[in-house]
């Protein structure tokens, strides 16, 4: 996509994709519910939106029904070279933000990916030159304002805030300066964990799979709007305690390293998430059963220039 001055995000009002376009520096791209459905839509500071009926009556535009084929072809281009023409009416308020992704194949996350963790025992006290990844499934997505729903037998129950991006076309054997080539927009996903199942298991896909352990958004930020996401400022609050203070400078691989060699083992497809990796202050790098999450904690994750999530925790029987 093209870098221009406005940014745009899509639902449904009435059976009817919202598309909102505003005046500002980034392109944004969101899922809402509205009435019960799922849809699309575009967030903008001026809370107004626009209906692809009307965009259809104002421009002859016809808009697919699905974010995803949205996101993948050149509908924003040619929304955006009528913007002039367009008139919005519509309040975002009523709009429900679900996770930006849904129809992801997989969900790849690394671990042990950032400088400042310098907990490198399994590499001979040296980080990985390979990327360590797991699968989480994609039904542990959830919305940025989702609660985290835990079973009762969770006792270390960790957070993770990180840098997500999602891959726009097909990928396979793609060298490190053709990588950012794939990437469609990068979004925060907080890779919440529980470290004791984590512990029994001696791996991660269990721990990390639960339903609500993928809160993620608020929105995907095009990736022509990220001049550099390897030098984003990237924060995680618990109850508005600091734990979390790092940056993307820090990642070990960066992230033309991780596509090109995850490429080399897997075809990565349109909607494929990856999640980069966590610094340092999680409760498990902090050795602290205090600072693991308890019921009704608010976790807040922030990425600069990116956005902003926060989730309250909920524990169930």
């Amino acid at each position: 996509m093209k870098s221009c001055s406005c940014f745009i995000q899509a639902s449904f009002i009435n059976n009817d994709w919202v598309i909102i376009i505003a005046r500002s520096r980034t392109t944004r791209l969101a899922r809402i519910s509205q009435l019960n459905q799922e849809s699309f839509i575009a967030i903008d500071n001026s809370e107004k939106a626009i209906t692809s009926n009307e965009i259809a009556q104002q421009t002859g535009l016809v808009l697919p029904s699905q974010l995803e084929k949205f996101l993948f072809g050149d509908y924003l281009q040619r929304i955006i070279n009528h913007l002039d023409n367009l008139s919005f009416i519509h309040p975002l308020s009523e709009f429900k933000i679900l996770p930006p992704i849904k129809e992801a194949y997989k969900i790849i996350c690394l671990a042990f990916n950032y400088t400042d963790q310098a907990n490198w025992v399994r590499f001979g006290k040296n980080p990985p030159t390979e990327p360590v990844i797991y699968l989480k499934p994609r039904t542990c997505l959830i919305g940025p304002t989702d609660d985290i729903i835990c079973p009762r037998f969770v006792k270390q129950l960790d957070y993770e805030g990180e840098l997500a991006l999602t891959i726009g076309r097909k990928c396979k054997n793609v060298n490190t300066n053709q990588s950012s080539q794939y990437i469609a927009g990068y979004f925060v996903l907080n890779d919440v964990s529980a470290r004791d199942i984590q512990f029994i298991d001696k791996q991660y896909t269990r721990a990390k799979g639960f339903d609500t352990f993928g809160p993620c958004g608020p929105w995907l930020t095009t990736a022509d709007e990220i001049r550099d996401p390897c030098d984003l400022h990237i924060t995680t609050r618990v109850n508005g305690d600091i734990r979390q203070d790092s940056s993307t400078a820090n990642l070990v691989l960066k992230i033309n390293e991780i596509i090109s060699k995850l490429s080399k083992v897997m075809t990565l497809e349109p909607g494929d998430i990856i999640s980069t990796g966590t610094p340092s202050g999680t409760a498990l790098s902090l050795a602290s059963d205090s600072k693991y999450l308890k019921y009704n904690d608010v976790v807040e994750v922030e990425v600069e220039n990116v956005g902003k999530i926060t989730n309250r925790v909920r524990f169930i029987d």
